[in-house]
């Protein structure tokens, strides 16, 4: 019998590609970057502002605690304020008062008023959050994890470029000049997103009315208060990151940002790789990976001292998994409450930035105890406090929502 003439189009059963994730995210990466740079870029020039402005490392360290504070309070309020405006007139406001923030914070004569720029940009960052609620909606269910993942990767990638390059300038040519260069950025970034965005785009807003019902769920608070656990753990050393790396081992300004450059990298890979294993393994799964590997590196961080690649080694995997765990981690609150994932991804950003306070707070009044070199066990501690969240929560997971 003669073999059947293949068909030419596609069988029955056969899946349907995969629809490519909408062209807008990589914007919103773009702005991530830019706000990531000028958020996170100061922990690797903190000496020159300390001395630039007559006050210690520590008390400079704190600019990181009010900037965190600032977003933890004052995105969610921004976002139920303007839950009914355009999504695309609050993300361009949002990035106009993270520009003036900044140059306000260039123009500082004093510490006084570098903290009123960083709670400026605080308040500014409320871009994030509305940005990932857009990604969420804008992706198929199956392809979340990824739009997630492309819209942080700007993050990670100011890590990469953005830290590096802030503490280069600023220990070369004094700690405003990353901050002016940020702050014309922001301004640019903000024109092109205004030529980009639809005028009407909205992701319908979030308010705070529900905030009672979402925090009566324990699965969900057991969600945000891990994400509040794991950024102290690690904000109590990335706060002070170029001191840490100087205690660890004795470089150049271009040693510095050089190291800082390859170690950002990880943050690359940690951010596709966490929104690729989120889609595959499932977000929780994918969190209890990260985090265990995440607490072995902290206990083995201060053993590296004297040791530059073992040093290099050890914060490239940290920042594999500081960064792998955030897409996942949004993705399971997603699955937690899909109507609600504007809120709760706002709560979480919420938890992030306290947990940055936190973590800066801790680590600076540790750090004449501990040494910088030591602080990593300090985080180490909260990075098991995190893990048990999973253990102790034993809700059943969340029912596919219908495609």
């Amino acid at each position: 019998m003669a073999n059947p003439v293949p068909s030419s189009g596609p069988t029955p059963h056969a899946p349907a590609p995969a629809a490519p994730l909408p062209g807008l995210l990589w914007l919103f990466a773009a702005c991530n970057f830019v706000i990531g740079t000028g958020a996170f870029g100061m922990t690797g020039y903190l000496g020159p502002v300390a001395d630039g402005l007559g006050v210690s490392v520590g008390a400079a360290g704190q600019t990181m605690t009010v900037y965190a504070l600032a977003n933890a309070v004052l995105a969610p309020l921004l976002m139920a304020l303007t839950a009914r405006w355009p999504r695309a007139w609050v993300m361009q406001g949002a990035l106009g008062l993270f520009a003036c923030g900044t140059l306000l914070g260039a123009a500082a004569p004093n510490l006084t008023v570098l903290m009123v720029g960083r709670v400026l940009m605080g308040a500014g960052a409320v871009f994030t959050p509305i940005a990932a609620g857009l990604a969420v909606q804008l992706a198929a269910p199956e392809q979340r994890g990824r739009a997630l993942s492309r819209t942080f990767l700007g993050m990670s990638l100011s890590y990469v470029l953005g830290m590096p390059y802030g503490a280069w300038l600023g220990l070369q040519w004094g700690w405003r000049w990353p901050l002016l260069s940020v702050g014309a950025a922001a301004l640019l970034i903000g024109w092109l997103l205004h030529r980009r965005l639809r005028a009407g785009m909205d992701a319908g807003g979030t308010s705070l009315r529900g905030i009672g019902a979402v925090l009566r769920r324990r699965d969900v608070v057991l969600a945000l208060l891990l994400t509040l656990l794991y950024f102290t753990g690690i904000f109590v050393v990335t706060a002070y990151m170029g001191p840490v790396q100087l205690a660890l081992n004795p470089l150049t300004p271009g040693g510095l940002s050089a190291l800082l450059a390859g170690i950002g990298a990880a943050g690359v890979v940690g951010t596709l790789g966490g929104g690729w294993a989120a889609d595959q393994l499932g977000p929780r799964r994918t969190i209890a990976l990260l985090l265990a590997c995440l607490l072995l590196t902290m206990i083995a961080v201060p053993w590296t001292a004297g040791h530059l690649a073992w040093t290099a080694v050890a914060f490239a995997v940290w920042t594999v998994c500081g960064f792998g765990l955030m897409t996942p981690q949004q993705s399971r609150l997603a699955e937690l409450a899909f109507t609600q994932a504007p809120l709760l991804l706002s709560l979480n950003a919420s938890m992030v930035y306290i947990g940055t306070a936190l973590g800066s707070a801790i680590g600076g009044a540790a750090i004449h105890v501990l040494g910088f070199e030591r602080l990593a066990w300090l985080g180490a501690v909260f990075v098991t406090a995190a893990l048990l969240t999973l253990a102790v929560n034993t809700a059943p997971p969340p029912r596919p929502r219908p495609r």
